[in-house]
């Protein structure tokens, strides 16, 4: 492992609770600054092959998201409007100027909710695998969601939860769940499992997961994230694996449905971590995406 891939860290301090953040700076100044945010269960430390890159270009952020990677692990009302209050609050004391908002996964649906709540802090938004929580409720029929409301309260009781934290925190499991994530197994290496398991063994991790589980299985996780696309006027750029099992490809069409002007690319080979599993091809996708939109340097 090679920190100084890392970029310059240091902490930061939201609402009482302490933060880490990077950032790597190119050798001259220009462009938009970039913020980057990862996913549920990842810290900064998964943009391991894209904070230098993108930093030699522009000035690149990665921020750890509250209860995940270093920081701490509080009881906190967890969802995305929480947590891009956090990346505003950083926005606001850190950068201070346009960014674009660069997230995968759960962090693709923060990016999104900042662009929608805290429109003057993003000048676009690049999404790496984007969930939608009302996607839940458009499936389910009217008829059967109170039933289906009461076992989810059954399977999200804190006791199961807080077993199933130490039993899905065992480095074989973490492996497995992992190469799930991947379309290419041999991706998953020792350094991604240290970024995966460091943050599990934290004080109060147990916690913050039964904290964050149970707030994932609410409708009011997070705003649409078709309501949120249709109202945006910044530039949108969707980044999809064609093998990502975690969350279906082909919510990308009904994406772009809504909103046409988003760019949209699918990736082969690819599964739920493009930015990870094919770095070099999505540190370029971004490059020329931010070119296109006159957001680079120089």
């Amino acid at each position: 492992m090679n920190p100084y891939r890392y970029g310059v860290q240091r902490e930061w301090c939201w609402r009482g609770w302490y933060t880490r953040y990077s950032f790597w700076q190119p050798a001259s100044s220009g462009g938009t600054p970039l913020i980057l945010l990862h996913g549920f269960g990842a810290s900064l430390r998964h943009w391991r092959y894209n904070l230098r890159v993108l930093g030699e270009h522009q000035l690149t952020y990665a921020l750890d998201l509250m209860g995940l990677g270093a920081a701490e692990k509080p009881i906190a009302a967890y969802g995305a409007e929480f947590w891009a209050a956090q990346v505003h609050a950083f926005w606001q004391q850190i950068v201070g100027q346009p960014a674009v908002i660069v997230g995968n996964s759960i962090g693709a649906l923060i990016a999104l909710t900042c662009a929608y709540c805290y429109p003057e802090m993003a000048a676009g938004v690049v999404m790496l695998s984007l969930p939608d929580p009302a996607v839940r409720e458009e499936l389910i029929p009217r008829a059967i969601a109170p039933l289906v409301s009461g076992i989810e309260q059954i399977f999200t009781a804190p006791w199961l939860l807080r077993a199933l934290f130490y039993l899905v925190r065992r480095p074989s499991v973490v492996k497995r769940w992992a190469q799930l994530a991947y379309a290419n197994p041999a991706c998953v290496d020792d350094e991604l499992l240290d970024i995966l398991l460091t943050p599990a063994y934290d004080r109060d991790s147990d916690r913050a997961f039964v904290q964050m589980t149970r707030a994932m299985s609410r409708p009011d996780f997070g705003p649409s994230a078709k309501t949120m696309l249709k109202t945006l006027s910044q530039p949108l750029l969707l980044i999809w694996g064609k093998q990502d099992r975690f969350i279906p490809p082909m919510l990308s069409q009904q994406f772009q449905q809504v909103q046409p002007r988003m760019q949209v690319m699918m990736l082969d080979h690819t599964g739920h971590c493009p930015h990870d599993e094919q770095p070099d091809r999505v540190n370029g996708l971004i490059l020329d995406w931010l070119r296109s939109h006159e957001l680079a340097r120089g």
